[in-house]
């Protein structure tokens, strides 16, 4: 007996709909028309590189996040609608935001 039918059994009078789920893409991100500035800064005598600037949700912030990490192989997070990278990789980060489409803008250093 599958989900359907034990629906089916507690809800008898319910008519099933055929209604198509909606595609979610989740390599369309918000681009926006301000720079996303790209800081060197250090931390604790660490290097670190902070993103910001991003007018988009949260959630697409958090994915650049991921996909950003994921291509430099270091660790990072995200804190205060900024993106925190670890090590100094400005002109790497900012290669790739140009990339995806963003405009980004250096800053410090």
């Amino acid at each position: 007996m599958d989900l359907k039918d034990q629906l089916k059994n507690l809800f008898p009078d319910h008519e099933e709909s055929n209604v198509p789920e909606p595609v979610v893409d989740n390599n369309q991100i918000w681009l926006q028309e301000e720079p996303m500035i790209c800081k060197y800064e250090k931390r604790k005598g660490k290097p670190i590189t902070i993103i910001e600037g991003y007018t988009g949700a949260d959630s697409d912030f958090k994915q650049l996040a991921k996909e950003i990490k994921k291509l430099l192989s270091v660790g990072g997070s995200f804190k205060n609608e900024q993106i925190i990278i670890q090590g100094d990789y400005r002109d790497k980060i900012m290669n790739f935001l140009q990339d995806k489409g963003f405009k980004t803008k250096r800053v410090g250093g």
